[in-house]
């Protein structure tokens, strides 16, 4: 996999920017070997946040996951890299497009295992919702 923008080679979209790479360990599995749902959607949290949180300039809060498919499963030693995309920015609210792909382990293997769309929220100091500056 290489870090030149994927939207030929993987997203199928305009712009989609690398924002997190991890690698998935066994203490991330559930009983039958594969890494939980959950770890891969907290990732997915974790890149989608990073990305908002840039565009907001500032400190952001998921306020939902409006959307989630898991395609293929991920196994131990798989490497996790996330896409994210901007779809939309409101008042205050950041929608957010993650596509999670995986290089399996020990191979040149590349496949998209889940997508998904998350929405964030810019907060103040209060963490009360803040407007989202233009860019």
């Amino acid at each position: 996999m290489s870090d030149r923008n994927p939207g030929d080679l993987h997203c199928g979209m305009p712009r989609c920017d690398i924002w997190m790479r991890a690698i998935a360990m066994p203490a991330d599995t559930n009983p039958h070997g594969q890494i939980f749902g959950g770890w891969l959607m907290s990732q997915m949290d974790l890149a989608g946040g990073t990305c908002a949180n840039r565009r907001a300039k500032g400190t952001v809060s998921t306020v939902a996951v409006d959307s989630m498919t898991f395609h293929q499963p991920v196994f131990v030693g798989d490497q996790l890299t996330c896409y994210c995309d901007i779809l939309k920015v409101g008042r205050t609210s950041i929608g957010v497009r993650v596509e999670a792909w995986v290089r399996r382990f020990n191979s040149d293997e590349v496949v998209k295992v889940t997508e998904g769309v998350y929405t964030y929220v810019a907060i103040d100091e209060n963490r009360r919702p803040r407007p989202v500056p233009s860019e």
